[in-house]
């Protein structure tokens, strides 16, 4: 059997419950997830050692879990009953962030992409999903969505800003500050 099957030939692709133009908000949406899937898949094979053991096998469950995004994503109708992604997703991002973050330098001041070829491909993960949680909105703002979708995307982003570092730190590279500014992080008075 081909994989190809021209019925997209025409602009059209199918979503759960119909058809759209392959530039429509709902496409747009699950492609970027898609998109940033790939991205994913990328940082995890550069996370080969052991000393990062637990960050693949987060990775390849997110992997899983951007599929069922895109999948809640598909639905023309609301069906709550058949969404993937629930609050407890989120939540559990949350707990991995506070695990990862106690292992992190204390954070002073802005930080650009980079040190390790694993923490920049993780940053690239990281602005690639600020962009699918954009998509996401800009989509719930003219359909309803699964809004849990939505948080997911938010707390990942998050995620990635806190494990690329932590990939520096493991590797003993510093992260890459932001010379231009003064300390703009700290302890709140």
């Amino acid at each position: 059997m081909p994989i190809y099957t021209r019925t997209g030939d025409q602009g059209q692709t199918s979503v759960i419950g119909g058809r759209v133009y392959k530039d429509d908000e709902r496409v747009e949406a699950y492609g970027t997830i898609d998109e940033l899937n790939s991205f994913v898949g990328q940082a995890t094979s550069l996370a080969s050692t052991a000393i990062f053991d637990d960050l693949r096998e987060q990775l390849l469950q997110i992997m899983q879990e951007l599929f069922d995004c895109g999948s809640d994503l598909a639905y023309v109708k609301l069906s709550e009953s058949k969404y993937k992604v629930t609050p407890e997703l989120g939540e559990r991002l949350e707990a991995w962030i506070d695990r990862y973050e106690s292992e992190n330098p204390p954070l002073e001041r802005f930080i650009l992409p980079g040190g390790t070829p694993l923490a920049s491909a993780l940053h690239i993960c990281r602005t690639v999903c600020r962009r699918a949680e954009r998509r996401a909105i800009t989509l719930s703002r003219k359909t309803e969505v699964n809004q849990d979708v939505v948080k997911y995307l938010n707390r990942l982003s998050d995620y990635f800003f806190a494990v690329a570092r932590t990939a520096n730190k493991r590797l003993q590279v510093p992260d890459v500050e932001y010379v231009r500014s003064g300390k703009v992080f700290g302890e709140k008075s």
